[in-house]
């Protein structure tokens, strides 16, 4: 695996939300840096590829209520264990639990596998809320895919929270776990 910087030379074969986090990021003259690799289907093999990239992983939950009315996207650092009891305690909210593959395509346009922070692109309406786990400000940066778990990027985190968060229109709610 190669680290290269910026996007790729050719977007041949590359999904539409793929190229359109590219083409976010560069609009807002966020530097980042892409690795290119296999699918990653567990937190070991996304471990394995920030390493290569020189950055701790977030974990990315994709989360809702009981009645599924209200859902939730947590970025936590990886080695961090989720308790659905703490988050709901902070958030004064009934347990939550893990949403559904439709929920996260409707309102993410991401897969399983693929969650990222930079499916808030696709969130126009702002049904899901952004969820931070306040040790990932600690982080000087931030690693993530653009939509599809067959890439990784890394960029400085205060860029994520000064630059593409705002541009998203999306607000962290931050959290303790």
């Amino acid at each position: 695996m190669d680290v290269e910087t910026g996007r790729p030379k050719s977007v041949e074969g590359r999904i539409p939300q793929e190229i359109r986090s590219y083409d976010l990021l560069d609009s807002l003259q966020i530097e980042y840096t892409r690795v290119d690799h296999e699918a990653a289907e567990t937190m070991e093999v996304c471990l394995e590829r920030a390493e290569v990239l020189g950055t701790r992983i977030c974990k990315n939950l994709f989360l809702c209520n009981r009645q599924e009315t209200v859902f939730y996207l947590l970025l936590m650092p990886a080695d961090k264990q989720f308790r659905t009891s703490v988050v709901s305690a902070q958030l004064g909210v009934a347990r939550l639990h893990f949403a559904d593959e439709n929920h996260m395509m409707k309102f993410l346009e991401i897969r399983p596998g693929s969650v990222s922070v930079m499916g808030l692109m696709n969130d126009r309406d702002h049904n899901v809320r952004l969820l931070v786990d306040r040790d990932i400000l600690k982080q000087e940066y931030f690693a993530c895919h653009p939509c599809i778990n067959t890439s990784s990027l890394k960029f400085k985190t205060s860029e994520l929270f000064e630059k593409l968060l705002p541009a998203m229109g999306h607000e962290p709610t931050f959290v303790d776990l």
